[in-house]
């Protein structure tokens, strides 16, 4: 089954932008499209004042996300795959899944830290969240040693 859309979510991490490589290598191969996306998380911040540190807040990580987005840009382009990015706000799971949805996504690649025991179960996993409730297939990209 060819994947026509594929799905990259980063985070500005080293292994988002190894998912967004691994992303690329794919939609090269199979002449897709990715879509890269930034989600603000706007979770921590629910409940506090809409003005004064709230929008502060906002710009720094929409900042951030454009600049991550940036960095995929680039290296689509240098590959010559064709792409897309949006910054989206919300909870991370969620809106990557609702996005996957809303486009007709065939595939998502997620870098995962692969986090365990007792932070795995305070902090979760965007990435598990996502391959538990997504419509299609996941890949999960792993962080690998020398990135530890």
């Amino acid at each position: 089954m060819p994947y026509e859309k594929i799905l990259v979510p980063t985070d500005s991490s080293a292994v988002s932008l190894e998912a967004a490589n691994q992303a690329l290598e794919i939609a090269k191969a199979m002449n897709s499209k990715v879509h890269a996306v930034y989600v603000v998380d706007i979770v921590p911040f629910v409940g506090l004042p809409t003005e004064g540190l709230w929008e502060s807040m906002k710009e720094i990580l929409e900042e951030e996300g454009m600049e991550a987005l940036q960095k995929i840009e680039k290296m689509a382009k240098e590959m010559g795959v064709n792409m897309t990015s949006k910054v989206l706000e919300g909870s991370p799971s969620n809106e990557i899944v609702k996005y996957a949805e809303n486009e007709k996504i065939d595939l998502i690649v997620i870098g995962t830290t692969g986090k365990s025991g007792l932070d795995k179960i305070l902090l979760g996993s965007v990435a598990e969240k996502v391959s538990k409730k997504a419509h299609c297939p996941v890949l999960l990209v792993k962080k690998t040693d020398k990135e530890e």
